[in-house]
């Protein structure tokens, strides 16, 4: 390998973590309070007042403070319906591996479908009649989709997404489920269904990941559970330089001894354990974050690339640009760690302990970065921002998500403060479901008709 590949491999690498995504929103902070931008300004004068704005709103939806992750499961029992218990009552048949592969699946898929609706469309929920609209509305449309079987390939397993199931959707199949019409539009549907069909794709070209007979997002519950005893083996054995890694371990099946129970032979990953190995129970977030990126990697669409090496969720930002090597790239990874915080409680329900948590970063969506300009921690400096839409890919909202980001680490910090909590007790992953996008929902609606943006995205369906 050549020192510009070797370089190339190693810009790569570091853009797929939550370090760089820290960092990188950092500097264009750090741009900000020196005014040195093009688009915005900071006025900290205000953070104590979002701060106090969004420790309101936690109140009244939190009053003894017990706030869940932010998550997708959150949303699927909006309007107080139990929508999880039916789940339950669904799978009370199933052992607990399979039933944390099947949240693998509804939760993954539910996911990847929500990005910005748009304001003009909604979901009329059949069973209980209810109405919801945006992340909510997408999350019960994606959630009754899933029960009905609309992504498995097999009408005597409906509760699973499958390769074959999305490879075969098309996109009458999608605006029927999201009952899209000229009256009820919705934002980014071909980019949805693309979105699922590389999914189906990558599913099948990653048999180490997916599974090999019937490839399923959920078998990444298997993949990363061994990946972990895997990983405690080598640590605890000092294995490090022996032949023993997951690819030989594939063709000895006389050492598999999984985490829960199995499904089943044909479909379960071989691990490295001996028999008096206790299996392990920490998982790091940044591992489950990076397993999220390597799987799904080459399902987004083509934007920037390396090497061949499509990046996602990454973009390019002048201000930054430098003598290193990829000074310029500014990586969110937005979807990604959403599903990354949405995985973490059917892994919790196998029994897993979640380490790392605090290295994932807030999210660079609409509604946190809504909040910031909305109550004036943020400033535009030419109002024909928000009369104008743009790009993803362009500076504006480059700057935007970045400085979101940044914002979202300071307003969590001046919270703990305020209430006098640690980061352990009160984590980001709470302050956002508590929480910032609540406020920044809430803020919008005061402001705006229909709860819309401060700033108008045009969305291809797999960013916002």
């Amino acid at each position: 390998m050549s020192p510009v590949d070797n370089a190339q491999q190693q810009l790569i690498a570091y853009l797929r973590t939550p370090w760089a995504i820290r960092d990188r929103c950092d500097r264009i902070f750090t741009l900000a309070t020196a005014d040195q931008l093009q688009y915005f300004r900071c006025n900290l004068t205000k953070l104590e007042q979002v701060a106090n704005y969004v420790i309101e709103v936690m109140q009244q939806h939190y009053p003894d403070f017990q706030i869940p992750f932010h998550s997708r499961w959150r949303h699927f029992e909006v309007g107080n319906v139990p929508r999880l218990q039916e789940l339950n009552q669904k799978l009370a048949g199933f052992t607990p591996l399979q039933k944390a592969q099947t949240k693998f699946d509804l939760v993954i898929i539910s996911v990847l479908l929500d990005a910005g609706a748009g304001s003009n469309w909604q979901y009329h929920e059949p069973e209980t009649g209810l109405v919801f609209c945006r992340s909510e509305g997408l999350a019960v449309a994606s959630f009754r989709m899933f029960c009905q079987g609309a992504f498995s390939s097999d009408p005597d397993l409906p509760w699973q997404v499958d390769a074959k199931g999305l490879q075969s959707l098309i996109a009458h199949d999608l605006a029927q489920g999201f009952q899209v019409s000229q009256t009820n539009p919705l934002i980014g549907i071909e980019g949805r269904l693309a979105l699922l069909q590389r999914l189906g794709k990558a599913m099948v070209s990653l048999p180490q990941m997916f599974g090999k007979v019937n490839p399923r997002p959920g078998n990444l519950v298997n993949y990363l559970v061994n990946y972990q005893l895997l990983d405690k083996l080598q640590v605890t054995k000092g294995l490090h330089d022996s032949n023993l890694n997951l690819e030989s371990c594939q063709h000895n099946q006389s050492l598999v001894k999984p985490l829960t129970d199995s499904p089943p032979a044909q479909e379960q990953p071989a691990t490295c354990q001996p028999a008096n190995l206790q299996p392990a129970n920490l998982l790091s977030a940044t591992n489950l974050f990076s397993t999220v990126l390597e799987g799904l990697g080459d399902i987004w669409p083509k934007r920037e690339s390396i090497a061949g090496v499509n990046l996602g969720d990454v973009w390019q930002h002048y201000a930054l640009k430098g003598d290193n090597y990829g000074s310029e790239y500014v990586p969110f990874h937005k979807l990604s760690q959403w599903l990354t915080y949405s995985l973490l409680e059917p892994l919790q329900e196998l029994g897993l302990e979640i380490t790392e948590l605090d290295q994932l970063t807030g999210l660079a969506e609409y509604r946190n970065g809504g909040l910031c300009l909305d109550l004036g921690l943020l400033e535009v400096k030419d109002s024909a921002i928000l009369q104008q839409s743009h790009l993803p890919s362009s500076e504006v909202i480059i700057e935007w998500r970045a400085l979101t980001v940044s914002l979202l680490d300071q307003i969590a910090a001046t919270i703990r403060q305020q209430l006098n909590l640690s980061a352990t007790e009160l984590p980001l992953v709470k302050v956002l479901q508590g929480g910032t996008w609540t406020a920044g929902r809430r803020i919008a609606t005061q402001l705006r008709p229909g709860g819309s943006s401060p700033i108008q995205i045009e969305s291809d369906g797999t960013v916002f």
